[in-house]
């Protein structure tokens, strides 16, 4: 039995039933991982032991007949800006080095509290800032039903599309931050990696927690991850005007085409939103509130408060350690940020730009909470990026699909819309993905549509692999 291929809610109930073991569970999904991390890299870190000790337990509480929870033996992947106690957490970035933290975030916690077990921590851009996340690699190729991911603007929606899975960035301030690795603190998110909405809603369900110890966590206990209407007939669907001049991939327009007439088919009706403020200045609005956060959060990384120390030695000053830390330990795109957040705090840019930013951030928020609530929209439908994984886009082009929403706060999901080839490579199939988003808190309403859209469209598999 290949448990590499089964969802969370599968295996979880298995392992309560006694059907079969969290530790058969574990070693299967690991050797899947040691058969493909040779072609994928998806990994920084394998927990195997932390992880077969977890499993362990989780098969002893079974066999006393006590309650192992909703994702009782479940594998995981996290990606490495989320802490975990023990285990290395370096947000891809050598200025952290082996840091093991002396705590669990909050969400990891949460899922381990419900028998969760962790097989690694996920490869990523460092600190998150750009598009790639192992963990949705981890979880196309069958390591894990699902994983934990992060994103600022697009990082969730879009690195699930190029991986053919499903990604869900939930409403800003509805899964706690504590324990993330900040990054732009107004914009970071935790969000989970699956193959079936079923799996997603699942784990909002674990994670979705108000947390004292994160002042941007909300409480709306009122959501509900689980509901099904079972019928799309009535809902709105809406196409954003102002996007329609981006020239697309054709697979990427045809998947667009597609969904449309499959919406309209099933009974939802199609409109159109006009959302100017956010076309014409909402990448220009990200850059800056990106840019400026990352410079403060990244401060604390000098080698004495927070990071490793500089190698070498013999520092004529602190200063100078301080700049060898740095030096050493962030990488081009990190500095780049840091250069930039710099120059837009000194004594006139800060008003010129960030708070310039700032206001233009509530007035996208403001047009989109607009356009929902006077136009009766159910939720948007976009590309997640206009050119296929591999192809070179027109600069910020992908930003404008998603930073919108990330300013806004609000929830998103990503589904594959069909498949397509490239120009290097037209006869091979990747994956075409779309995203719909809705207003903020409507989470459990853009999983609900996720369940008739998956009816539809059918459920991503796991990729080929190498055969045992």
């Amino acid at each position: 039995m290949r448990f590499s291929e089964m969802g969370a809610r599968e295996i979880a109930a298995g392992v309560r039933e006694k059907k079969f073991s969290a530790a058969e569970v574990f070693e299967d999904c690991l050797g899947r991982a040691v058969e493909c991390e040779d072609k994928l890299s998806a990994l920084m870190t394998v927990s195997a032991e932390a992880g077969r000790t977890r499993a362990k337990r989780i098969d002893e509480m079974t066999a006393r007949g006590e309650e192992a929870g909703l994702l009782a033996g479940v594998p995981v992947v996290l990606k490495d800006n989320i802490c975990t106690s023990g285990i290395r957490t370096a947000a891809g970035s050598h200025v952290l080095g082996d840091w093991a933290p002396p705590y669990d975030a909050t969400a990891w916690s949460l899922l381990a509290g419900q028998g969760a077990v962790l097989l690694g921590k996920a490869d990523m851009d460092e600190f998150g800032m750009g598009n790639y996340d192992g963990g949705a690699a981890a979880v196309a190729a069958g390591y894990v039903p699902f994983s934990l991911g992060s994103g600022m603007g697009g990082s969730i929606c879009l690195t699930a599309s190029y991986r053919g899975i499903y990604g869900f960035k939930p409403s800003y301030g509805l899964v706690s931050r504590s324990g993330l690795v900040a990054c732009v603190s107004s914009l970071d998110r935790i969000g989970p990696f699956t193959r079936s909405v079923e799996d997603i809603a699942l784990v909002m369900q674990v994670i979705a927690r108000h947390d004292s110890k994160d002042s941007t966590s909300v409480s709306k206990s009122e959501i509900n991850f689980t509901k099904r209407t079972g019928t799309l007939k009535g809902r709105k669907i809406a196409l954003v005007k102002d996007f329609m001049d981006i020239t697309l991939d054709q697979p990427t327009a045809d998947a667009m085409k597609r969904t449309v007439r499959l919406f309209e088919e099933s009974g939802a009706e199609i409109a159109e939103v006009a959302l100017p403020t956010a076309a014409r200045y909402a990448v220009a609005c990200y850059c800056t509130i990106m840019a400026l956060e990352a410079y403060t959060n990244f401060a604390r990384f000098d080698g004495v408060r927070c990071g490793r120390t500089a190698t070498g030695g013999g520092f004529s000053s602190a200063r100078d350690m301080f700049e060898a830390a740095r030096s050493e330990g962030f990488g081009k795109e990190v500095k780049s940020a840091i250069i930039t957040g710099a120059c837009l705090t000194e004594p006139g840019r800060y008003e010129e730009y960030y708070a310039a930013a700032a206001r233009v951030r509530t007035l996208i928020a403001e047009e989109l909470h607009k356009a929902f609530a006077e136009g009766g929209i159910d939720c948007i439908l976009q590309p997640v990026a206009p050119s296929l994984p591999g192809k070179t886009a027109k600069k910020y082009e992908p930003d404008l699909y998603n930073a919108p929403a990330g300013l806004a706060g609000l929830p998103g999901f990503s589904f594959r819309a069909g498949t397509g080839g490239l120009p290097s490579a037209p006869t091979d199939d990747f994956p075409v993905g779309l995203q719909i988003i809705g207003p903020r808190w409507s989470d459990g309403e853009l999983l609900d549509i996720g369940f008739e859209l998956e009816k539809i469209l059918g459920a991503p598999k796991i990729a080929p692999g190498p055969q045992r």
